[in-house]
């Protein structure tokens, strides 16, 4: 029968443990695309400043970050909210569009927001 590590012995190991027990998860999170809410936000319609239209030859749109954009397509639409993390600069505009809105890649290139911008 083998005699079990003396306590001090495990005790480094603890931390490892939990670190790893919170990063896995999180790996697979950002694996799977479930940061949307670095890419901003669902907002009414009726709040959009401009609309686009989405075409089947529509491949990106570029957006001002903290500007709210109404998208059409077909008969059907959304709104974005881009108020986007510091770090986003594109994203593919399907991870945050309603479930097959957008039969096609379209990807969103996103400025920085000009309320930030250092003044000169």
């Amino acid at each position: 029968m083998k005699t079990p590590l003396p306590f001090h012995f495990r005790l480094p190991f603890l931390p490892l443990l939990a670190a790893l027990a919170v990063a896995l998860p999180l790996h697979a999170t950002a694996a799977s695309g479930k940061y949307v809410r670095l890419y901003g936000d669902p907002a009414p319609d009726n709040i959009a400043a401009r609309t686009i239209v989405i075409t089947p030859e529509t491949r990106y749109i570029n957006a001002e970050g903290g500007e709210v954009i109404r998208f059409v397509v077909g008969d059907r639409s959304f709104a974005w909210s881009f108020n986007v993390a510091r770090t986003v600069k594109a994203f593919d505009l399907n991870e945050v569009a309603p479930p097959g809105l957008l039969p096609h890649r379209v990807r969103a290139y996103v400025s920085e927001d000009p309320k930030y911008w250092e003044a000169n």
